[in-house]
């Protein structure tokens, strides 16, 4: 009894009835990419396609990492997930909806309806939940014509997502433990943390498929053409492929899969659900030390995190749809509703591009790559974009993210006054390596990132209500705060952020983050009762915003750079001055800028600037919360809406794209999305409730 009562709480819990009135269009909404298992840049798996059975599911670089799902009713196989088996006709897809948690597919024909669901529980609250590798994959299939249904169910998920290239060897194992059906999959050759870099994929560590005993399911690793087979003909898998030697993944593709057979299903309907995981071992190299996932900290084994993962599922799955609705309702409150669409659909995407873990000292550390660019661990001005996201949900991982930059800033290795751009390539924390890296100023950024870790210091402060913190390294603070007052009024020729526009002298944009970070400073020595020192950094960032607003002033815009005539670009870094209520600018300055934008934006968004017709759409939505009203927010924001759901290609959200076509421009499956989240950073009372949670 216990059991079927579980059943069906989760039944309703987990797929709720869809409203079928709409008054906007988002339930229509149509991702580029779908997340569904997204936990860090290696394990992060997405469907980029209309329906889930029309292509392969994909790592976030386009590598397949194929997982299938097939049904058969009353002996009839149909095909629910992926491009194959091609020999099947698939299942009509009827609905999908995407939530911060939770991808929820639905699908039907005449006889059944079923409903399919991923959920990865990255709750911010709880940061032992939050870096589990572990992703639930859930269905609930019930009889819509009144009549009993003979009904078996498969999943299956490929070895390709254990390794670099299918040309690598693996091997696998069906490994007992207690309460679980499990299957894993390895790489032959077990070097964790081979190799840096980009467009990768792990090849150490192990993909693990494990179902609950008391669901009765049957796993077998075989052939993927084997499984198929089998299950299409009989409803049933082949006993599993004894592991005699490794296999190349191409030669004969080993899979793990998992068939339900409940039988007659009828009106009241069952459930069904999986874990998916991967256990990588280590997980990052930070200078002299390989450091592992944030959960393992105590000794935890990956067994016992299986076995822990089955018996919270209900509670989790719980906790998933509460924090969805409430997050919802209140992005809906800030932005509209595109705009909580798109806070949705990239909340997972922000913490999959990043990974948590201890340090030697048991303390977390976030690590966030830098995707589809140069693969950059902690590149500052990846982290500053990202930020809102982290400064919403948990002042916890905002420490965890800045305490690496900060530690290295302040070691021996650092031999700078401004702060570094990066400090390796992921998952190696080993130094710098963009620009001159640690031996020279070549390419570096200094007034950006310097700028960007002053600004996050004091809006931490602001979240926590105090700065404890940041007294921790003053004296790192104050130096970058003369290097600022010396170069940041009006910065030489060099990079900032957007760096793909190349070297720029005099730019306004940046200028004003310099005077800001200075204002930030002083909110900071305020707060930690240095008031002359307060008034002393207030009084400078004053004049150098009345510097400011009279050179880069051009009739109803400012420039681009103080000394181009007729140019023009977004402000993005003036929303700081709103959000921590520093004050220095006049909101007609503001309401200038937005009035004027409003009348050079295109289809898709807001150009970055006069020179070229990209975009980032992070920053599009910085620079609308620079409005004072909410329909200015939602005339900027939502062309932002209108790209994710035209673009025509199919990745997790870019952030840099072409605004008259939404073609993307570069960059895909990054966290600067957590940019998005800033307008909930624009309402206090908003800000206070998430950060305290």
């Amino acid at each position: 009894m216990k059991i079927v009562f579980s059943l069906i709480l989760t039944l309703c819990i987990l797929f709720p009835v869809k409203s079928q009135s709409s008054d906007d269009q988002t339930l229509n909404f149509r991702p580029p990419s779908v997340p569904l298992v997204t936990h860090d840049p290696y394990f992060s798996i997405w469907s980029p396609a209309d329906r889930l059975s029309d292509q392969e599911t994909v790592h976030w670089t386009g590598t397949k990492n194929p997982l299938h799902c097939m049904i058969r009713i009353d002996g009839q196989a149909f095909r629910i997930m992926g491009a194959n088996p091609t020999n099947i006709e698939p299942l009509k897809q009827t609905g999908l909806s995407v939530t911060p948690t939770r991808s929820l597919y639905e699908f039907g024909n005449s006889k059944i309806k079923l409903s399919l669901s991923f959920t990865s529980p990255l709750l911010t609250n709880d940061l032992d939940v939050l870096s589990r590798p572990v992703t639930y994959v859930s269905w609930n299939i019930y009889s819509d014509d009144g009549q009993i249904h003979d009904i078996q169910l498969y999943f299956d998920c490929g070895a390709e997502i254990a390794v670099n290239t299918p040309e690598q060897s693996v091997t696998w194992e069906e490994p007992a433990i207690q309460g679980l059906k499990t299957a894993k999959i390895g790489c032959l050759d077990q070097k964790y943390l081979n190799k840096p870099g980009d467009n990768i994929r792990i090849d150490w560590g192990y993909v693990y498929l494990s179902v609950p005993q008391e669901q009765n399911a049957i796993i077998s690793i075989n052939s993927r053409a084997s499984l198929f087979n089998s299950f299409i003909k009989l409803g049933k898998l082949p006993e599993s492929e004894a592991f005699v030697t490794p296999r190349n993944v191409k030669d004969g593709f080993i899979s793990m899969a998992a068939v339900w057979t409940p039988g007659k299903v009828g009106s009241s309907g069952i459930v069904q659900w999986a874990m998916l995981a991967y256990d990588d071992i280590y997980s990052i190299r930070y200078f002299e030390d390989d450091l592992q996932a944030w959960w393992r900290r105590n000794g935890l084994t990956f067994d016992r995190l299986l076995q822990t993962a089955s018996k919270d599922y209900n509670k989790l799955i719980n906790n998933c749809i509460s924090f969805d609705k409430e997050l919802m309702a209140d992005l809906e409150k800030s932005g509209g509703k595109n705009y909580a669409q798109m806070c949705a659909l990239v909340y997972r995407q922000c913490l999959a591009a990043q990974k948590l873990v201890a340090d030697k000292k048991g303390l977390p550390l976030l690590f966030p790559k830098e995707n589809f660019s140069n693969g950059c661990i902690s590149t500052v001005d990846v982290i500053y974009p990202f930020s809102p996201f982290v400064l919403l949900f948990s002042p916890a991982l905002t420490k965890a993210m800045l305490q690496p930059v900060l530690d290295y800033s302040v070691s021996q290795r650092w031999k700078f006054p401004f702060a570094p751009h990066d400090l390796g390539k992921y998952p190696y924390a080993t130094g710098q390596v963009y620009g001159g890296g640690e031996k020279d100023e070549r390419d570096q950024m200094p007034v950006e990132e310097t700028g960007n870790m002053i600004i996050m210091l004091t809006a931490l402060a602001k979240a926590e209500g105090n700065a404890n913190y940041s007294k921790k390294y003053w004296p790192l603070i104050e130096k970058w705060a003369d290097y600022l007052l010396s170069k940041g009024f009006d910065p030489e020729n060099q990079l900032c952020t957007d760096d793909f526009a190349g070297h720029l002298a005099h730019n306004v944009n940046l200028s004003a983050k310099a005077i800001v970070a200075i204002a930030s400073i002083s909110v900071l020595c305020e707060m930690t009762g240095d008031k002359e020192k307060a008034n002393d950094y207030r009084k400078k960032a004053e004049s150098m915003a009345k510097d400011w607003i009279r050179l880069a002033t051009e009739g109803n815009h400012t420039l681009l750079a103080y000394d181009q005539p007729s140019t023009w670009s977004q402000k993005y870094n003036l929303v700081w001055d709103k959000l921590l209520d520093l004050n220095l600018f006049p909101k007609e300055v503001f309401q200038k800028e937005i009035n004027f934008y409003k009348t050079v934006q295109a289809q898709y968004g807001l150009p970055l600037d006069n020179r070229e017709r990209y975009t980032k759409n992070d920053w599009i939505t910085w620079t609308a919360t620079l409005a004072d009203n909410k329909n200015d927010f939602k005339t900027i924001f939502d062309p932002v809406y209108y790209f994710a759901d035209n673009t025509p290609n199919r990745v997790p959200v870019s952030d840099w794209y072409i605004v008259d076509n939404a073609q993307q421009r570069g960059f895909q499956a990054r966290s600067v999305v957590g940019g998005f989240f800033i307008r909930m950073l624009s309402d206090k009372t908003i800000w206070n409730k998430w950060a305290s949670k």
